[in-house]
C-alpha cells in the first residue's frame, strides 16, 4: 500500500491523503472540499 494525495477537481487544493493498493488506474472519489464548501470530485494527484 502507498499513500496518495487527492486534489479537488474544482479548486485544485489537496484535501485528503488515502492509502491505495498498487494499481495502474487513478483513484477518483466524491469528497467534501472545505475550500469550495461542497462535495466535489477528488482525483489522485501524480
Amino acid at each position: 500500500m502507498k499513500k496518495v494525495a487527492l486534489n479537488c477537481s474544482v479548486c485544485g487544493s489537496r484535501n485528503y491523503t488515502v492509502a491505495k493498493k498498487d494499481s495502474t488506474t487513478r483513484m477518483v472519489l466524491k469528497k467534501y472540499c472545505k475550500t469550495c464548501d461542497a462535495h466535489t470530485i477528488h482525483k489522485e494527484s501524480l
